[in-house]
């Protein structure tokens, strides 16, 4: 019979294996992208809909990418940052190496 572990205990396993921290890293970056397109949408007063049809894509899709469930392509991110009427800004941040 084998041991059951917790969350904490799957998780560890689960990090360890290859490739593992850059992907859980890349959903993160979706989610946060989701969560910022969803707090303008919100301090705008707009309904997924309202924006979907100003960005030229369905409310599914939109609900998907708020939920941090997709990443979105450059252009989908302009044209929702053209439907704000605001700017798109894309940087690069230097980071400091694990020692």
């Amino acid at each position: 019979m084998t041991e059951r572990s917790g969350w904490d205990g799957l998780r560890g396993r689960r990090m360890a294996e290859p490739g593992a921290s850059d992907a859980y890293d890349a959903t993160r970056r979706a989610f946060e992208l989701g969560a910022a397109v969803r707090t303008m949408r919100e301090e705008r007063g707009w309904t997924q809909t309202r924006l979907a049809d100003a960005a030229g894509m369905t409310q599914s899709a939109l609900a998907r990418f708020e939920a941090g469930g997709t990443v979105p392509t450059l252009v989908v991110l302009e044209r929702i940052a053209h439907a704000f009427h605001a700017q798109l800004v894309v940087r690069f941040d230097e980071t400091t190496p694990a020692a």
